[in-house]
């Protein structure tokens, strides 16, 4: 492994990582935190060789590369995993780990693959929602062996609500460790809920209008009601693609649980549209929803992907409600990156429809991607924009 300066590099035992975020997170941003640091600490000291571990959630590869030398099984949401391991693996020569996700899950997603497990020891990033760590203990602990353990971290300050009490409920808690530099570590052994027969593992909602009725995972945002700012985009949708061709190609960009293109197909079946989101969990969810509207095929095409796919082509309408946060920083970059690469892609006399948070300002991000951009729609909270003549094709 590179050496470095130990107060910019992620210290492994006696050895220092160089780290990066791919895409800098809109600031000079550490590409780790105090909970991947004592995760990696203490699951170094419990494992033993030929230990079998599972890395579920790592951010940007602090835990697969900390943990590089037991061989760990990646499990992540979170597309974006894929680019940031194959840097930091190639920055400290080391092995790029498969990734695996949700989608390769059995009894989720549609791949034909093993179970995974048994294993020996789950090292865990806690996610911010409550019901997504309450998926993860379930799916340890049908996993795990039955003298297994599990070791959690998190951020204190990014720690769901109520979590306390999900531990006590789903698993047995073995040490709290006392927090440090504002991190959190709990080691737990497994429990006997696991995933089979949860009534909490989809919720969903009926849209209004067009009455589809809407599920979805876990890890997705909004899962048990219409979020209010796609609320805003969604009356707009019919009228936004009534101009287009059959056959015209319409891309859900961060799609969630697919609201925004189904609604699409629902006033125009006759349209393809391409499912897009960071999260393998939105694009399962995006998947059974589709099904459940009887779109497939040509139709309908969902892809995991940190961004527009990069074989996607081109198309006619992009709908995108960006998300605002990343992990635990919140601001405009993944939108500004959004934007551009929707320029990118979008067809001649194409159009992107966006909904934001009005004190974003995302009047002034489009207008460094695009020649025209109109206000549709307007809420104490949020604004819809169409933003068409891309920039770039003028220079």
């Amino acid at each position: 492994m590179n050496q470095a300066d130990h107060s910019s590099g992620f210290i492994v035992d006696d050895r220092v990582l160089n780290l990066r975020r791919p895409h800098g997170g809109g600031r000079d941003l550490r590409a780790w935190d105090a909970a991947d640091e004592q995760l990696v600490a203490e699951a170094r000291q419990r494992l033993r060789p030929g230990d079998r571990v599972a890395v579920v959630d790592d951010g940007f590869g602090a835990l697969a590369l900390g943990l590089a030398d037991f061989a760990p099984t990646v499990i992540a949401d979170s597309a974006a995993l894929a680019e940031a391991l194959d840097r930091n693996a190639a920055a400290n020569n080391l092995t790029v780990p498969p990734i695996r996700s949700w989608l390769d899950e059995p009894g989720l997603g549609e791949a034909s693959v093993e179970d995974s497990g048994p294993f020996d020891a789950v090292v865990l990033k806690v996610p911010r929602q409550l019901d997504y760590l309450d998926f993860l203990l379930r799916w340890a602990n049908r996993v795990l062996r039955p003298d297994g353990w599990l070791l959690t971290g998190g951020m204190i300050k990014h720690l769901p609500d109520q979590a306390a009490g999900l531990y006590r409920e789903r698993v047995t808690t073995e040490t709290v460790f006392p927090a440090r530099k504002k991190a959190r570590m709990v080691l737990c052994r497994p429990g006997t809920d696991g995933l089979d027969g949860w009534d909490g593992l989809w919720k969903g909602y009926t849209t209004p209008g067009s009455g589809l009725s809407i599920r979805a995972l876990p890890a997705v945002f909004a899962r048990e009601r219409l979020d209010i700012g796609t609320r805003e985009l969604l009356p707009l949708i019919a009228d936004a693609v009534a101009p287009l061709p059959a056959g015209g190609r319409v891309l859900d960009l961060a799609c969630g649980n697919g609201v925004l293109g189904l609604e699409v197909l629902s006033a125009r079946p006759d349209l393809s549209v391409t499912f897009a989101d960071i999260s393998s969990q939105a694009v399962l969810s995006a998947s059974g929803n589709a099904r459940a509207l009887g779109v497939a095929g040509e139709q309908c095409r969902l892809v995991h992907a940190d961004g527009v796919p990069a074989d996607a082509g081109r198309f006619q309408r992009i709908l995108l409600n960006p998300p605002f946060h990343e992990g635990g920083v919140v601001g405009d970059h993944i939108a500004l990156r959004l934007f551009a690469e929707a320029a990118q892609c979008l067809d001649e006399g194409g159009e992107l429809l966006m909904v934001g948070n009005r004190h974003l300002g995302y009047h002034r991000s489009l207008r460094s991607v695009f020649g025209d951009i109109r206000q549709l729609r307007a809420s104490p909270k949020f604004v819809v924009f169409r933003a068409s003549d891309p920039l770039a094709k003028h220079r």
